[in-house]
């Protein structure tokens, strides 16, 4: 039996397919019936490899889930874009592949961008998610993120609501 070995690190330029291929995946199964059709397809495409292969250059930590022989998932963060909520860090977005989710590999990846957020001395930590994807928000929870705000929101025609949980 072949052992997988579990690593956390920094994305890289040569990891921009997997990444649209995470993103597409991940943002289907999360999202599908919740953001409109049409909606969603355009903001699967709008990120494709193109768009991952400049995340290098961005102001916002990228780090990926290596099994070795794939990525898994990812997770950007850095300082909060709340206005509303005294948090300084703030994960943008996590997401995995649905055959790696449930087994704790997302609880690793938050813990290893919480750590980083701590090593650049950000206090807090917020987390955005859509009040419909009941997983994210289980998530969260199980993590001991605590219901902070909600705002209404429109993505595609359709009205949602964002949900803000925050760790201290």
């Amino acid at each position: 039996m072949n052992e997988v070995v579990v690593s956390i690190r920094a994305a890289r330029p040569s990891d921009a397919s997997a990444l649209a291929a995470i993103h597409d995946v991940s943002w289907r199964e999360a999202y599908r019936g919740v953001i409109p059709g049409v909606a969603l397809e355009r903001m699967i495409a709008y990120r494709g490899p193109a768009w991952w292969q400049k995340t290098a250059n961005r102001t916002r930590s990228v780090i990926v889930l290596d099994l070795g022989d794939r990525i898994a998932g990812y997770a950007t963060f850095g300082a909060s874009r709340s206005l509303t909520l005294s948090q300084q860090g703030e994960i943008d977005e996590l997401y995995l592949d649905p055959v790696f989710q449930g087994i704790g590999l997302g609880t690793q990846l938050f813990a290893t961008a919480r750590r980083e957020l701590a090593m650049h001395r950000r206090k807090g930590l917020a987390v955005w998610a859509l009040q419909e994807n009941d997983r994210a928000c289980r998530f969260y929870e199980r993590l001991g993120g605590r219901l902070e705000a909600s705002e209404n929101i429109r993505v595609g025609g359709a009205a949602l609501v964002r949900v803000a949980y925050v760790f201290p």
